[in-house]
C-alpha cells in the first residue's frame, strides 16, 4: 500500500504491519484514502477531527448557499400611472435582495392586436429598473401574455451581506458609536506624569502645607484627660397659678373657701446669675371623687291572692214525667 503521512508528505509503499505501527507510534488513525488505486493509498491522521471539520465546512456552505427565487409581476396594457409605480417599487425591492423579477403583461381581446404597445411598456419598465437589475430575456409573447425577465445585478449572498452592513451601520448611528478621528501620535505628546500637588495652584499647595503643619503640632502636644461636666441639678420652679388647671369640684365636695391673699415683702437678696430655667411642668389635675352609686329602692312585695270561697251548691232536680 502506498502510505501519505498526516503533513501530506509522501512515505512511499510500505506493508501493511508498518503502516499499522506507525499509526500506533503517532497516536494517530490509518485511513483508506483511494481504496481503487493501485496499490490502495491509506494516509495517517484524526479522523475524529477530519470528520469535525468536514461537519463545519458543510454548515458553512449551507449558510451561504443562496437560491434564487422568481417572482413575477403582471401589468394590463392600459395601466393607471400609480399603479405603475407601485409595481416599479416591488420590482426594485426584489430586485435588491437578489432575486429574478418576471414581468408579464396580459393581453385582452382586441388588445393582442397591438403587441408594440406591450414592447413599449416592458422597456419602459426595464429602464425604470436599469439600476439593480439587467435584462437577461427580451420580451416574447407567450399566448395571451408578453414576458420578460429581469436579473439583479448582485446576487443573493452580496445583497445578504450589503443589507447586513446598513444594519449595522444604522445600529452604530442610532447609538452614536461613529468612528472617532484617529490621534496622531507621531509628534511629541506632553507629559503627563506629573502628581496631584504639582497640578494644583500656589495658593491651594500653601493652604495645605499649613493644614499639614497645624495637624503634626497636635500629633506632638499631650492629650489632656478628659473630665465629664456635669450638669447642675436645678429644682423645678412651679408654675405660676395662671398656668395651673382649673379643675371643678363635684357637688358633693364642700364648698371652697376664699382665703386673702398674704402680700410680702421683697427680698433684698444678691441678685444670682440667671440659670437656665427648665420648662415648667404643670401639676397633676386631681382626681375627681367617684360619684355615688344610685341605691336601689325595693319595689312593694305583692299582696297574697285571697282564697277561694265555697262554690255555690248545685239543686239536684229529679227529672219529671215525661209527656204524653
Amino acid at each position: 500500500m502506498r502510505l501519505v503521512g498526516p503533513n501530506g508528505e509522501q512515505v512511499g509503499i510500505v506493508r501493511i504491519e508498518d503502516a499499522l505501527r506507525l499509526a500506533v507510534e503517532s497516536d494517530l488513525d490509518l485511513v483508506e484514502v483511494a481504496p481503487t488505486a493501485k496499490p490502495p493509498v491509506c494516509k495517517l491522521m484524526d479522523f475524529g477531527k477530519y470528520k469535525y471539520e468536514a461537519a463545519v465546512k458543510a454548515r458553512e456552505a449551507r449558510k451561504n448557499q443562496t437560491n434564487t427565487i422568481l417572482k413575477e409581476i403582471r401589468f394590463r396594457l392600459k395601466i393607471d400611472t400609480h399603479d405603475y409605480e407601485t409595481k416599479v417599487g416591488h420590482a426594485l425591492r426584489f430586485l435588491g435582495a437578489g432575486d429574478k423579477v418576471k414581468a408579464m403583461i396580459q393581453f385582452r381581446g382586441r388588445e393582442q392586436q397591438r403587441p408594440e404597445m406591450g414592447i413599449r411598456l416592458l422597456e419602459k419598465f426595464a429602464a425604470a429598473v436599469s439600476e439593480v437589475g439587467v435584462i437577461e430575456s427580451s420580451p416574447r409573447i407567450d399566448g395571451r401574455n408578453m414576458v420578460m425577465v429581469v436579473g439583479p445585478l448582485k446576487n443573493k449572498a452580496e445583497a445578504k451581506a450589503e443589507a447586513r452592513r446598513n444594519e449595522q451601520r444604522e445600529a452604530d448611528k442610532a447609538r452614536g458609536n461613529e468612528p472617532k478621528e484617529r490621534i496622531d501620535t507621531s509628534q511629541e505628546q506632553d507629559s503627563f506624569t506629573q502628581s496631584l500637588g504639582e497640578s494644583l495652584e500656589a495658593e491651594f499647595r500653601a493652604k495645605l502645607a499649613a493644614v499639614q503643619e497645624r495637624s503634626a503640632a497636635e500629633a506632638l502636644l499631650p492629650k489632656a484627660p478628659v473630665v465629664e461636666a456635669k450638669a447642675p441639678v436645678t429644682a423645678p420652679a412651679k408654675a405660676p397659678a395662671a398656668s395651673r388647671p382649673v379643675t371643678k369640684a363635684p357637688a358633693t365636695s364642700r364648698p371652697a373657701v376664699a382665703r386673702p391673699a398674704v402680700s410680702r415683702p421683697a427680698a433684698t437678696a444678691p441678685a444670682k446669675p440667671a440659670v437656665a430655667a427648665t420648662p415648667a411642668v404643670p401639676a397633676a389635675a386631681p382626681k375627681p371623687m367617684a360619684a355615688p352609686k344610685p341605691v336601689a329602692i325595693p319595689k312593694p312585695a305583692p299582696k297574697p291572692a285571697g282564697k277561694p270561697g265555697p262554690k255555690p251548691a248545685v239543686r239536684a232536680t229529679k227529672p219529671g214525667p215525661a209527656a204524653k
